[in-house]
């Protein structure tokens, strides 16, 4: 073939490449190959090491334990929260005082009595909706429970929440005290269920908690007081 034939020939090719055709097929003794030569509209294929590929497999397989490993721990929360009693007694000492009418005046709850600083919790989950010192009472707290009850304790000399704050069924909300109209180191204890005050002591029975037969102090009833 001669030189002037070759430069014909390959005009010839980038013409039919330029419209889109395939162009012919040539013969070069000088170049001889089996795979196809890359162009613009096929370039060569991009092979991916096999050590970037195991490693993307693993990124993927712990991601997938992790999110396994979370959806278990956030299901044991939940059934630990189900499990959780939801009402419980608010302190422990001796029964000193009913629901009843006291010194020619109803009182409007019941009296736990013990030593000063004994912990006092949450007898339900709620929102504390009122912390703070209030008259005849010393220091109160109230909270209002998920189903609008209201409980109410009384005479504590410290104070572990504040008002606005969500507080569950046996957290520590305040110390035992003898502070306002009080005789005596003791928890009074209101419970209010639509407005009304209600015995404490069958509201809890309700719940499984005998307030009377659970408590009980080493401490004489001499020596500790009631509201």
């Amino acid at each position: 073939m001669t030189t002037t034939n070759t430069h014909a020939t390959e005009a010839g090719d980038i013409a039919l490449l330029a419209n889109g055709e395939q162009a012919p097929a040539t013969s070069s003794s000088s170049a001889p190959s089996s795979a196809a030569t890359p162009t613009p509209s096929a370039p060569a294929p991009v092979v991916v090491p096999a050590s970037a590929s195991t490693g993307g497999t693993d990124n993927i397989q712990s991601a997938m334990l992790f999110a396994g490993t979370e959806i278990n721990a956030q299901r044991e929360i939940d059934e630990e929260m189900a499990r959780r009693p939801k009402v419980v007694l608010p302190t422990v000492g001796t029964f000193t005082s009913p629901f009843a009418m006291r010194w020619g005046t109803h009182h409007g709850g019941i009296d736990i009595a013990n030593s000063p600083g004994t912990s006092i919790v949450a007898a339900t989950d709620g929102v504390v909706i009122e912390s703070g010192p209030a008259q005849g009472y010393g220091n109160w707290i109230r909270i209002k429970a998920d189903d609008g009850t209201i409980t109410t304790y009384g005479h504590m000399q410290t104070l572990d929440v504040a008002k606005g704050e969500r507080v569950m069924a046996g957290q520590k909300i305040a110390g035992m005290g003898s502070l306002g109209f009080s005789t005596g180191s003791h928890l009074h204890f209101e419970v209010e269920i639509d407005g009304q005050k209600v015995d404490p002591v069958p509201w809890l029975l309700q719940h499984g908690l005998d307030v009377m037969g659970g408590a009980s102090s080493e401490m004489s009833l001499g020596s500790l007081g009631g509201n």
